[in-house]
């Protein structure tokens, strides 16, 4: 078996001349050739130097048409093939808004060098003659007149809406704006597009400009085979699978380890019977149906299940005996360079009905006593697991792995990971493992990640979902395929028969009140918050700072965005989020917060593409006072002076050594000197460091994952450690407190960088009982990503609570539980 860069090539395809199309020509071009003449403000990314968008076209099935579909057709300039099994196109409306979503097409198999691949689209009500046979289809509705196209690596959605905020996403391998599309490469969008003309390349040399680079033309479609015309929408191609296709069982194709030994591979007269049915697509999931063999082998490694990818709604229904021809494929959701499982699935397939109404293959019943308590094995050489044969009896992840397909069922099963905008939520199958104190199952290390927890999902979209919270239970049994899933990069049941669900009647927390002699601080991540947003949810952030948290002294915010939100349009003032925000807490009735914050440098501090996001203090200026020191800006780093009770910053508000690279692309801490009442200081840091955004995930292929994000934080823990000690030497009875966000967990070596090991400073989070130690659920886990720390001067002077009012909820105003600290100075 190949490894992943070969994967996915299938049969070389006999390509034919079309006399009917002008050839793209490949042509050698300087780069000053390429750019002259275009403005000097456009967006451009890297030119793709192999596959392109070669045509678009919009109009199918419209007024004047004669094709029937909509199409994409991509090309390959270079001189290898591409593998696409990772890749989509996805379509965005010519004027996009800020809430405008973009729609994907996953792709299969690969395009040979100087090669064709077409994707065919929605169909309109009119046309005549359909497309050449495609090589993958979709349901996108394209304009006739205006969109963009890209072609991504992943399958992921994107999220940019402006041209610069598109050639900034590496994952975009080409992009073609037609018509009026305001996203679109170089100097403008292709012209010309209607009912009756595509806009196609006039050769294979990308230049990364729309309007040069295409021109309008009557549709020349072409497919991998080289195939131009049509066929009557009657026909249907040939139901005969190759001459050297394999006769193959589904165990054969699953095979004793991760990879199937046919991947690649032509097969025929597999037979099952039919366990589930998808026909909605989204990006993470694809429209086709799981098969079961019910006459099992008598190797518990090997999966009597599989997924047929049919890419188009399925014609099959549950308790089809079936027999399926088609192509094995290894398809890794997300890419392969994620570290990601792959899904051993048939492609390209023939599907037979033998007979109808057949009882379904009795469910593997996954419980405490069938997973094993050891999560994975080690890695090869290489860290991966894919091609270990599997020890389903020794690890879970190889347990899993043996079901993949195959119908399983749990029973009075609890939620540990609320329902979501997607009818996804976890549950767990042994119920007392790290169970926390209000029902979910808490993350204690990296070595148990609580084998136990598994995603439930609705098959289809449309199917009824209950909105359930942590703690809740689904009684009696949830049954169907065990499927792996693109974003949470794990093992999902896609419930073909769900439970019925128990509320339990989870309530939001409310913290203690306050001691008159006490000094509350809190630190909350309001998730992105934009003027943009809806009233409804400033609303709701103050209710809980008011009410949940009453109204602390001072609130360390993370994540206020900057005026005009995830728009890239140069702004990084954030006064009116600001000014909404505190309003909304005075309505709540709260006080009349003042704040102090520093903008930072236009897109530097990471976050959402152009939202600028940064921490902030808020305070009440009737019951403390914020020491103002001019000077403070995006680049200028805090220090400290003086000694003992004279001991203060040099800038207030300061940031933390902002021009070293350990703070490239993240947000830089932010440092204020408080003062009580009783004239007594408070430094406090307000932080968010760098995000976990390229870790391997717990249940990929590479174990033990590569953490590679917790090298920035690191970095970062030290740069904040320093200072600390800075401050401490200055004053040994200084009162220090450290909160935020910090993206990792109390036991992670960054944070005990930053603590130094608890000498410098102690995470509160440890001082809690272990199930209560969390402020964030994510694939099911209670986990910290939220501290609060303060240093030896304050340990015996404070009370600390998490307040847990959002993560353990289906309906959310943000993924993060805030902190409340209470100080007697």
């Amino acid at each position: 078996m190949s490894h992943s860069s070969d994967e996915e090539t299938f049969r070389p395809a006999r390509h034919r001349a079309n006399p009917l199309r002008k050839r793209l020509i490949p042509l050698a071009i300087t780069g000053s050739v390429v750019l002259a003449g275009v403005g000097v403000h456009s967006a451009f990314a890297t030119p793709s130097a192999d596959a392109v968008i070669s045509e678009v076209y919009g109009g199918g099935g419209n007024s004047g048409a004669t094709l029937t579909n909509d199409f994409i057709e991509l090309a390959n300039a270079g001189a290898g093939t591409l593998d696409l099994s990772d890749y989509t196109v996805q379509y965005l409306s010519g004027n996009p808004g800020p809430t405008t979503k973009w729609q994907a097409t996953r792709l299969t198999g690969s395009l040979a060098a100087n090669g064709r691949y077409l994707i065919q689209e929605a169909a309109g009500t009119g046309g005549t003659a359909t497309l050449p046979t495609p090589d993958a289809t979709g349901n996108i509705n394209m304009s006739g007149t205006t969109g963009t196209v890209a072609l991504v690596k992943g399958t992921d959605l994107l999220t940019c809406v402006t041209a610069e905020d598109c050639a900034a996403d590496s994952r975009v391998k080409d992009l073609v704006g037609f018509g009026t599309a305001v996203v679109h490469e170089g100097s403008g969008a292709a012209a010309g597009a209607s009912n009756t003309e595509s806009v196609a390349r006039k050769t294979l040399v990308d230049t990364d400009d729309n309007a040069a680079d295409f021109a309008a033309g009557a549709p020349t479609p072409e497919n991998s085979g080289g195939d131009t015309s049509g066929g009557n929408p009657s026909e249907t191609p040939d139901p005969t699978p190759p001459a050297d296709a394999v006769s193959a069982k589904i165990h054969d194709i699953q095979g004793t380890n991760r990879r199937s030994p046919l991947a690649t591979k032509d097969v025929k007269d597999v037979t099952g019977i039919v366990t589930g049915v998808r026909t909605t697509s989204t990006s993470s999931t694809s429209k086709g149906f799981w098969m079961q063999d019910p006459k099992a082998d008598n190797d518990p490694r090997t999966s009597e299940g599989i997924f047929v990818y049919t890419s188009s709604t399925p014609t099959v229904k549950v308790g089809d005996s079936v027999s399926v021809a088609g192509v094995v494929s290894e398809y890794y959701p997300g890419g392969y360079d994620g570290g990601i499982q792959s899904i051993t699935e048939i492609i390209k397939p023939i599907v037979t009905v033998l007979s109808s109404g057949n009882a379904l293959p009795a469910p593997v019943v996954i419980d405490q006593k069938s997973i094993p308590s050891t999560w994975a094995p080690k890695g090869d050489k290489t860290g991966s697991i894919e091609y270990n044969d599997l020890e389903p009896t020794k690890y879970a992840l190889d347990f899993y792995e043996s079901l993949e397909g195959m119908n399983v069922q749990v029973s009075d099963v609890r939620v540990v990971g609320a329902t979501d905008a997607y009818h996804e939520m976890w549950v767990t199958a042994d119920p007392k493992h790290n169970k926390t104190k209000r029902g979910g199952v808490y993350y204690p290390s990296y070595d148990d990640p609580n084998v136990a927890r598994l995603q439930v999902q609705a098959i289809n979209t449309n199917d009824p979902f209950p909105m359930a919270n942590v703690g809740d239970e689904i009684k009696g049994v949830t049954e169907g395929p065990l499927d792996y899933s693109q974003f949470a990069g794990t093992y999902i049941l896609e419930a073909r028969k769900l439970g019925t669900h128990k509320d339990n009647g989870l309530k939001p927390e409310v913290t203690s009140v306050a001691k008159s002699n006490e000094v509350t601080i809190g630190t909350y991540n309001v998730q992105n918050l934009a003027p943009s947003d809806a009233q409804a949810k400033f609303d709701r952030l103050a209710h809980g700072l008011v009410t949940n948290l009453r109204a602390p002294a001072i609130v360390g915010v993370e994540e206020i965005q900057d005026n005009t939100g995830a728009v890239d349009d140069g702004t990084v003032d954030a006064d009116k989020t600001l000014a909404k925000l505190t309003d909304a807490i005075v309505a709540a009735g709260g006080p009349r917060y003042e704040y102090r914050q520093i903008n930072p440098v236009n897109d530097k501090d990471g976050g959402q593409p152009g939202g600028n996001i940064r921490t902030v203090f808020l305070f009440d200026p009737k019951r403390i006072s914020f020491v103002d020191r001019p000077g403070g800006d995006s680049v200028t780093p805090v220090d400290v002076e003086g000694k003992n009770n004279k001991t203060h910053l040099t800038v207030s508000p300061g940031r933390i050594a902002p021009n070293d690279e350990a703070w490239n692309s993240s947000r830089k801490p932010l440092v204020g000197e408080f003062l009580t009442k009783d004239n007594k200081s408070i430094f406090v840091i307000a932080n968010h460091f760098n995000s976990k955004g390229g870790d391997q995930n717990i249940a990929g292929r590479i174990q033990e994952p590569v953490r590679s994000s917790e090298i920035q934080r690191m970095k970062q823990a030290k740069l904040e450690n320093d200072f600390v000690k800075k401050l401490e030497a200055a004053d040994p009875k200084a009162l220090i407190v450290s909160l935020g966000d910090f993206n990792d967990y109390q036991f992670s070596p960054a944070m005990k960088t930053l603590t130094g090991d608890g000498k410098q400073l102690t995470d509160l989070m440890n001082t809690l009982p272990v199930e209560e130690r969390y402020s964030y659920v994510f694939q099911g886990n209670s986990q910290v990503l939220d501290h609060m720390m303060v240093n030896p001067s304050m340990l015996n002077h404070i009370t600390y609570d998490v307040v847990h009012i959002n993560s353990e909820f289906a309906d959310q105003v943000s993924d993060h539980d805030p902190q409340v600290l209470r100080v007697k100075p």
